[in-house]
């Protein structure tokens, strides 16, 4: 009977040490849920295209959680999910001349790709919740609303949005200086 007890109190111990330490969110605690890959090429990126890093990761951390062989029912394709038409177009534009649908699971390639479209929208819309929108939604929806003077229309485009301004707070308050290299 007290080794029941006595576990049942550990237990308890266990668990309400794990929710004080989630409900601080201390650095190391994030770092454990939120992982960080390919750090150089997203800070490089991020500071190519000139974008916050801290966005750049929560956009990737949404789209993939940083698995470069992701591949959505979409056709979207790895870390940056990018879907193939897109990153053609990219490639065309960032002077890119042999572009191969196999070229996206490389992380280098997606991220330029996926940091240059970012960036795009960014300068299109002058507002990181619309290009996030346009990211997510595509840019004929963000440009229709936006004509019509309507916020964001799909609930999955508006929860995306919030969850990568949360999820770019996360990964400046665990990684600070660190995605500033």
């Amino acid at each position: 009977m007290r080794r029941i007890v006595a576990l049942v109190v550990l237990a308890a111990g266990v668990v309400l040490a794990v929710g004080l330490v989630q409900d601080a969110r201390p650095g190391w605690w994030e770092r454990l849920w939120y992982p960080l890959r390919y750090e150089q090429i997203v800070r490089g990126h991020a500071r190519n295209y000139d974008l916050d890093p801290d966005l750049l990761a929560a956009v990737i951390y949404q789209e993939s959680k940083f698995k470069a062989d992701a591949r959505s029912s979409s056709g979207a394709i790895g870390l940056m999910q990018l879907l193939p038409g897109t990153a053609q177009g990219i490639a065309v534009h960032t002077g890119g001349n042999a572009f191969r649908v196999d070229d996206l699971y490389d992380p280098e390639i997606n991220v330029r790709y996926g940091a240059w479209y970012l960036r795009h929208l960014l300068q299109k819309y002058g507002d990181e919740r619309a290009a996030l929108a346009a990211y997510n939604a595509g840019q004929d929806n963000v440009d229709r609303w936006r004509r019509s003077g309507r916020q964001i229309q799909f609930a999955e485009t508006r929860a995306y949005v919030k969850r990568v301004e949360e999820l770019k707070k996360i990964y400046r308050d665990a990684y600070g200086s660190d995605l500033r290299g």
